[in-house]
């Protein structure tokens, strides 16, 4: 297929940052955000990239956008989140953190707790919070996915229940509108399903975007959880659903 020299670019600046803004693109190529609109709509329709609210994503099939990727992705919202989930989550407590960017940025927010015991699927968040002291980290046995880290299969949901904690911290890949929360691979939907039903309080941490998106395999539905912390929700059946599941909703934009 033939692409434009613009167009190169643009979809060169998606795979580095996870996601491109019709306004940034505007100004980065001193055209108007129509004109960029027009270009992300030709792209999106040779499923180069994924169409979002103000502009588009790299899209990267079945393994997800790439993990560094995805950091980049709303990070400074993703961090927001982060402090005000480990603002709920008191010292001494136990808790399951899983797979996850926003779950990553919440155990970044942890570190000045103290006597946290911490069981996680993730490699990163063990090896992020391992050299801390006054923290106990438990990894779970498994497969290593290798494209994030995330250790998954039927060992590692075997191991996750033998605990019951006081808090999970979960992420999921998309949530749709309807409630679902959604993931890629079924062998993490697995583990996340375990981790749902031995915590006493479930904290689902996701940013605006995954409102954005889809995925394939169901993990659950945001009626399970007891908080969701996004930085803001503008989708009124999900507002619907947290008021009558009582589920507490914070938006850390507000």
């Amino acid at each position: 297929m033939f692409l434009s020299p613009r167009h190169t670019e643009i979809i060169q600046m998606a795979k580095d940052r996870g996601r491109v803004l019709v306004d940034e693109l505007a100004q980065h190529f001193a055209v108007t955000p129509q004109t960029i609109r027009k270009d992300l709509n030709d792209l999106c329709e040779q499923r180069l990239l994924t169409r979002i609210h103000g502009g588009a994503l790299f899209p990267s099939g079945i393994e997800n956008v790439e993990y560094e990727a995805r950091r980049k992705i709303a990070a400074d919202e993703k961090d927001a989140i982060g402090h005000a989930a480990a603002r709920l989550i008191p010292d001494h407590a136990s808790l399951f953190i899983n797979i996850g960017t926003t779950t990553e940025a919440v155990s970044k927010a942890l570190l000045d707790h103290d006597g946290l015991m911490v069981i996680t699927n993730n490699i990163n968040v063990a090896n992020r919070m391992r050299v801390y002291p006054s923290i106990e980290v438990v990894i779970a046995g498994g497969v290593v996915r290798g494209s994030d880290g995330g250790v998954v299969g039927e060992a590692a949901v075997d191991f996750i229940k033998q605990f019951k904690v006081d808090y999970a911290v979960i992420g999921a890949s998309a949530i749709d509108h309807d409630g679902a929360l959604l993931d890629f691979d079924f062998r993490e939907v697995k583990v996340a399903q375990a981790i749902i039903a031995n915590a006493r309080h479930v904290i689902l941490v996701a940013d605006a975007t995954k409102f954005e998106r889809t995925a394939p395999v169901r993990i659950g539905h945001l009626s399970q959880v007891d908080t969701f912390i996004t930085d803001r929700c503008e989708i009124a059946p999900i507002r619907d659903i947290c008021r009558d599941a009582e589920v507490e909703l914070i938006e850390t934009s507000q």
